[in-house]
């Protein structure tokens, strides 16, 4: 009873903050990876990501699906230098991770040609800042750079490292550190509206994945993503009681 009260308030508590906007999810990514991309100033980004699992695992239960609802916004007032700070709502799908559903990010850095003729976009942040020590402060620190080449499309590579008690793979050894890559485009030869990208985290802790998809513009502000989720290590637990299978994904991306 007392842990169903509390993530009743946890839940109330976060949608209170979705509608004042006082706090602001998830920060700008690729599909799975973070981008360099970022919220301007005073914009929010709200972010309703689904995440379901296609395989069945030995005892055909193909586990519980992961929501991550979000907001994001942009806190600096600069060209040459960007911010944003978020809050996530994740919902893993078992009754431990689940009454500590809230996470933390931000990051901050520059857009391409900030720093001189020519020049990468670079991002430094975190994500994933946990509330419940040695259960979901995953702490993910990362730095990231990323170049607009001609025809080809944005090229980003990067390295992230993360808490080593809780970022394990499936023999419950350390994996908490790898490399970020990624290759996004606009397709313009086929419409405004329409953007692919394939990213790769590295890593056999639940966090390592390969993910291709593409997003929709259904308008300025309103786009939807889907992709699928290859992760590399299907052995490992991404919460208490079921397998990193694949998944498919639908991301609603709302800015404002």
């Amino acid at each position: 009873m007392k842990r169903q009260i509390r993530q009743i308030i946890l839940s109330v508590s976060f949608l209170l903050i979705c509608m004042n906007i006082i706090v602001t999810g998830t920060p700008s990514t690729q599909i799975w990876i973070i981008s360099t991309d970022f919220q301007k100033f005073k914009t929010f980004h709200l972010g309703i990501d689904n995440y379901l699992r296609l395989e069945n695992q030995a005892y055909h239960s193909r586990g519980a699906g992961i929501f991550d609802c979000g907001l994001t916004a942009g806190v600096l007032p600069f060209k040459k230098l960007q911010a944003e700070i978020g809050v996530d709502y994740i919902n893993m799908g078992d009754g431990i991770y689940d009454t500590n559903p809230v996470y933390f990010n931000a990051k901050i850095g520059t857009p391409e040609g900030a720093l001189f003729k020519g020049s990468p976009a670079i991002t430094i942040g975190g994500y994933n800042f946990g509330t419940k020590n040695n259960l979901t402060n995953y702490n993910v620190a990362y730095a990231l750079i990323a170049k607009t080449i001609p025809i080809i499309g944005r090229v980003s590579a990067g390295y992230y490292y993360g808490n080593k008690k809780l970022l394990v793979d499936e023999n419950n050894k350390k994996s908490n550190s790898g490399i970020l890559l990624s290759l996004d485009r606009q397709m313009t030869e086929i419409s405004d509206k329409l953007w692919m990208a394939v990213d790769y985290q590295s890593g056999r802790s639940y966090l390592g994945a390969l993910n291709a998809g593409f997003s929709w513009s259904f308008s300025s502000n309103v786009s939807v993503i889907f992709a699928y989720d290859i992760y590399n290590d299907k052995n490992v637990y991404y919460n208490s009681k079921d397998l990193n299978l694949n998944t498919i994904t639908m991301q609603l991306d709302i800015n404002f």
